[in-house]
């Protein structure tokens, strides 16, 4: 590394040491996420920004909505057989909702779940640059503030594939409750609550995962995500006297992208019609592997880059081997990458994955600033500089 490189991984690791430790566990909608986002915004006015803060309504866990889809599940089974067609009609009428609403949780879409859930306050926080001549095409980059809670499910990889290989268990026998219970109003056939039983106890595991995972202390979240934060303020700093030529850049830190990503749905259903020819860059956990890309991530719904990006990182991968980037993906997990593309924007991940899809330090109490590899940083930093110019290029 040149010695301007090695400023910039000063001015990195500087960032995430004053969120991971001088913050520390940043909670969404709680106080140090708050403290996050006002470090974010002092970064950024005293680089000559004028940022702005953006405040929005936010569920306070990811878990709640969980635990009451597990509860339903569990009460249509228990009164199932109680009443005949009455109580039999009645179950599969709440599996269905149990079912339905946490499919449209896990795909960030508003849900009966989130009418009863608690509540709480977050905020986003933004800055733009304009370019130096004709305004053709905005890049959005994103990193967001808060960490999440250290659940036993995140505490070692295997724990992390049986929570992966559970949600898939779940989601089918969640599914099978459903059809048995509706065929059963019509049949009464005995048979089917009985063949039900797989369903309660994937709900009974759910809940105690859940309710687990919900009083579990939060992650210092240096990796995860003060990594992320300390990429979109580096470069905002140091793009400030480099402005680009045709590209306006949007510096985007959000909040609650714990919580089923409120910070960033929030942000671009204010900002979507803003947009100039969008392409939106999202960073995740690029302090201890990496730099890699992401080729596909999430729950049960899939989402997939723009392949016109792709084939921009590929190209500079194969440009500068010395950078070490290569793709990757993750499984039983999203980024909000997925935010942008269910909003029909060209949209792109730098996921510091192991080329295995294993998240280092996920969610974890060990995610502490002293983890952080300068090496690794200084290398995404060098991949994200070279993504932005050519993307600048082809404006």
């Amino acid at each position: 590394m040149t010695d301007h490189y090695e400023t910039i991984q000063q001015k990195l690791i500087a960032h995430i040491r004053a969120l991971a430790e001088d913050i520390g566990p940043r909670g969404p909608t709680l106080p140090e996420e708050q403290q996050a986002a006002q470090y974010a915004y002092d970064q950024l006015k005293a680089q000559g920004y004028q940022p702005k803060t953006e405040t929005f309504k936010s569920a306070t866990s990811i878990y709640h909505p969980h635990m009451i889809t597990a509860l339903l599940l569990l009460i249509a089974f228990l009164i199932y057989p109680l009443g005949g067609r009455i109580t039999a009609a009645i179950a599969a009428g709440l599996s269905l909702l149990a079912l339905v609403s946490d499919i449209l949780e896990l795909g960030f879409i508003n849900n009966p779940l989130r009418m009863v859930i608690p509540k709480g306050t977050s905020q986003n926080v933004l800055a733009t640059l304009d370019p130096e001549d004709e305004h053709r095409q905005d890049l959005i980059l994103v990193g967001h503030l808060d960490s999440h809670q250290t659940g036993i499910i995140f505490s070692s990889n295997k724990w992390v594939a049986f929570f992966q290989a559970f949600t898939t268990i779940g989601f089918v026998t969640f599914s099978a409750q459903v059809v048995f219970f509706m065929i059963g109003i019509v049949t009464q056939w005995g048979w089917l609550w009985y063949a039900s039983i797989p369903s309660a106890v994937s709900a009974v595991i759910l809940f105690a995962i859940c309710w687990e995972a919900n009083r579990a202390p939060f992650s210092p979240g240096a990796n995860d995500n003060a990594s992320a934060v300390a990429m979109v303020l580096t470069l905002a700093e140091t793009l400030k006297n480099q402005p680009l030529q045709h590209t306006r850049i949007w510096f985007v830190l959000t909040g609650c992208e714990e919580v089923q990503h409120y910070g960033m749905i929030d942000f671009l259903n204010r900002h979507k019609n803003a947009f100039v020819n969008p392409k939106v860059l999202v960073f995740e956990m690029v302090g201890v592997a990496g730099p890699a890309w992401e080729t596909k991530e999430g729950i049960i719904v899939p989402f997939k880059p723009d392949q016109g990006l792709v084939q921009i990182v590929e190209n500079i991968a194969k440009a500068h081997p010395d950078l070490g980037a290569y793709p990757s993906f993750i499984n039983g997990g999203n980024s909000e990458m997925a935010d942008a593309r269910r909003a029909g924007l060209p949209a792109i991940c730098f996921f510091g994955l192991t080329p295995e899809g294993q998240a280092p330090f996920w969610h974890q109490t060990a995610d502490t600033a002293d983890k952080i590899d300068p090496d690794v940083i200084g290398r995404t930093y060098a991949f994200t500089r070279n993504f932005i110019s050519l993307i600048d290029q082809q404006s």
